[in-house]
């Protein structure tokens, strides 16, 4: 026979959690199917994952010394076929080895992308990096080539008077060629899409935490 006073000893005890501001326990619900669950399992990370990562690698950085990309004395570029250098211009822009980070000419050029409106204006013609880096107010090209290698690829400037230096410069002044400004900067690979700057999906509110389907269930 059950005990008579099981029923309102439970009650008590109940009434006694509540006043101690304890929640039921959730996983005696068989409903519910996040009762089980303790918490969203986003919350125990401290911060957004992506936080934690680097800057963008196409912003700009520290300053250099100007006279790292700047034409030497003297300087005569390399000569040879149009169609040649452009070809390899092209390996060379896709190039990672070109960099100390892996990065190449593509990481932060793909599809136009991180071009100032600018560069559509003939050369030498001021660009901000060149300016915020290094105190150029205006820049060759060429120069700006040897700027990408020195500041967001982190490697040496290329060979004055080196072929590399010539390829790439031609395949990219045929890129400025077909190169329209746009007003957004969306087409930045390294903004856009960095999978960093879309909102942390932890943030998100905890699916467990919604009113219990079963709860209007008897």
């Amino acid at each position: 026979m059950d005990n008579p006073l099981k029923p309102m000893q439970l009650a008590l005890a109940a009434a006694l959690a509540f006043g101690l501001g304890m929640a039921p326990a959730r996983a005696a619900n068989p409903c519910n199917p996040c009762a089980a669950k303790a918490k969203n399992p986003c919350a125990a990370k401290a911060k957004n994952p992506c936080a934690a990562k680097a800057k963008n690698p196409c912003a700009a950085g520290t300053a250099i010394d100007p006279k790292t990309i700047t034409r030497p004395a003297g300087y005569k570029p390399h000569k040879g076929d149009a169609a040649a250098l452009l070809k390899e211009g092209e390996k060379l822009w896709n190039d990672p080895k070109l960099s100390t980070n892996g990065m190449s000419c593509n990481t932060c050029h793909q599809g136009h992308a991180s071009f100032e409106a600018s560069f559509a204006k003939p050369y030498p013609h001021r660009v901000k990096m060149a300016k915020d880096q290094a105190g150029l107010k205006k820049v060759h090209l060429d120069e700006m080539v040897q700027a990408c290698m020195v500041m967001p690829m982190a490697a040496k400037p290329l060979g004055w008077e080196s072929r590399e230096l010539a390829a790439l410069t031609a395949y990219t002044g045929q890129m400025q060629k077909t190169f329209k400004p746009v007003k957004a900067k969306a087409g930045n690979p390294c903004a856009a899409k960095n999978p960093c700057a879309a909102k942390n999906p932890c943030a998100a509110k905890n699916p467990c935490a919604a009113k219990n389907p079963c709860a209007a269930k008897k």
